[in-house]
């Protein structure tokens, strides 16, 4: 019983099942290993062993009386972006660390209602802003692979919790990358669904025509297992599509990589800072579904120098609007002794909110401000239309576009990066949440450090199933997935 979180989702479904354990005692395994190895790595804000134990319990009554879902009794950890009733609920930041949410965010209230356990909130970026998982009130996660490095962002501690085996999944969200470059920094595999397949509500925003959830494992296999529980339609969000959800577990083996056309931007493979071990890998993984029968075609995206403008405009004006409410007024951070309201919203924003937040505000309420609203706001509006037809056109000729997840590998922690060094790291990933697309991230080696390369696969509208199948496919001809931080390797 030493080896449970080797287990990949599917032989903890069947070992649950079967009674070659118990619930109780794979959440046991998981809280003792967090107990043991977290202080290194840093990635739960908060453990929640005695609720987990509790929701062990009953998961193990059902499994008995036959009432149990595939994912019943299986731990879980949630990023502390989605609420979580009783529980605190942080997002990273000063300015929400007394703030327990009186309800469940959708995905979390899916998962219980599946019979998941939440052994408790892991680390990100401060409101999801960052790519590396320092911008929090928290501290800093340690990438399980090399504990002075990142593990990405803002989904880091997802990511970390995962990798180092402190769970065997987690739930991640993805603004611009946030699922996607975590999950290459660590590893892991990790799927950005179509804007509109998992609800938000419950989920704190950042820029709401961004954000959207997903799953982050070792495989694809088990993010399907995951995306089968977060996926669907919410009368509560109001930009949830109502759409028939996949099987995403049973449609695993229905897209033959056969035949399948692949689009390689020649854009992508010529970017400045592309790191030669993250090319070469990532090529070698092209190589390798070549082999399997896939297609290799160039393609053109024209758009690609204004993903990062585009962006770093849309972005920031839409948190500027959401993160007005956090104001000191009726929950969260309050400064002490303000003189009057004005000063109760100054010294209560200025002291919760960290240096990347408070950037962020800034260049969006200047970007949405009178006299430069046109200007900027509603420019870069009309640039991202043109960047989800450049993908659209793409579309016509190939089935799904390959890319590097990051430029590099995981930077090391307290590298200090500027602003805009640390924005071009994402320029692989954000064009896919500017135009709503679907994206997933499989681990295809590791550079000269050891550390962890990604390779980014970005589908049409609603492709999750033929996304996760292609993954599956080629992570059943190679053994990338498998391989595990020696973190993670100790026993609890």
């Amino acid at each position: 019983m030493t080896d449970l979180h080797r287990l990949s989702i599917r032989e903890l479904s069947e070992g649950l099942a079967s009674a070659k354990f118990s619930s109780r005692e794979l959440t046991e395994h998981y809280l003792k290993r967090i107990e043991k190895i977290d202080a290194q790595v840093k990635s739960y804000v908060t453990v929640t062993a005695e609720q987990a134990l509790a929701q062990a319990d009953a998961a193990d009554a059902a499994l008995k009386a036959g009432n149990a879902t595939a994912l019943t009794g299986v731990p879980i950890a949630h990023k502390d972006i989605f609420c979580t009733q009783g529980i605190k609920t942080t997002a990273g930041s000063k300015i929400l660390d007394n703030f327990i949410s009186p309800y469940d965010a959708t995905v979390v209230a899916k998962g219980k209602a599946a019979g998941l356990v939440t052994l408790g909130k892991v680390n990100m970026d401060e409101f999801a802003m960052g790519s590396t998982s320092e911008n929090s009130y928290y501290g800093a996660t340690a990438n399980p692979w090399n504990l002075s490095h990142v593990p990405g962002g803002s989904s880091g501690g997802s990511a970390a919790a995962v990798a180092a085996d402190l769970a065997p999944f987690a739930t991640g969200t993805d603004t611009g990358g946030s699922i996607r470059q975590p999950a290459s920094f660590c590893g892991l595999t990790g799927l950005k669904p179509t804007y509109g397949r998992v609800s938000r509500f419950g989920m704190i925003a950042y820029a709401s025509s961004l954000d959207q959830g997903g799953p982050m494992a070792r495989s694809a296999e088990d993010c399907a297992y995951l995306m089968n529980v977060m996926a669907g339609h919410d009368a509560k969000d109001s930009t949830s599509v109502e759409k028939d959800v996949d099987n995403y577990v049973a449609n695993l083996n229905d897209t033959s990589v056969k035949g399948l056309r692949i689009g390689i931007p020649k854009q992508y493979f010529n970017v400045a800072g592309l790191d030669a071990d993250v090319k070469a890998r990532v090529e070698e993984s092209l190589k390798k579904l070549e082999e399997m029968g896939a297609t290799l075609v160039e393609i053109d995206l024209t758009m690609t120098d204004a993903y990062v403008p585009t962006y770093y405009l849309i972005a920031p004006a839409e948190a500027s609007s959401n993160l007005q409410r956090f104001d000191g007024v009726r929950y969260g951070y309050r400064c002490e002794n303000p003189v009057d309201l004005m000063d109760l919203y100054k010294r209560s924003r200025s002291e919760g909110f960290g240096k990347e937040v408070q950037q962020r505000i800034l260049i969006g309420t200047y970007a949405l401000s009178a006299g430069y609203y046109d200007a900027y706001y509603v420019k870069a509006q009309k640039v991202r239309r043109l960047i989800q037809q450049d993908f659209l056109k793409a579309f016509e000729s190939v089935d799904v576009i390959a890319a590097p997840a990051a430029p590099t590998t995981a930077y090391k922690i307290g590298a200090n990066l500027s602003p805009v060094e640390m924005y071009l790291g994402d320029i692989y990933t954000i064009a896919v949440n500017l135009a709503g697309l679907p994206a997933i991230n499989a681990p295809v080696g590791f550079d000269k450090d050891n550390l962890p390369v990604g390779l980014q696969l970005i589908g049409n509208y609603w492709s999750e199933s033929q996304l996760l199948s292609v993954v599956h496919q080629y992570q059943q001809a190679t053994d990338w997935h498998t391989k595990r931080a020696a973190i993670a390797e100790e026993n609890a």
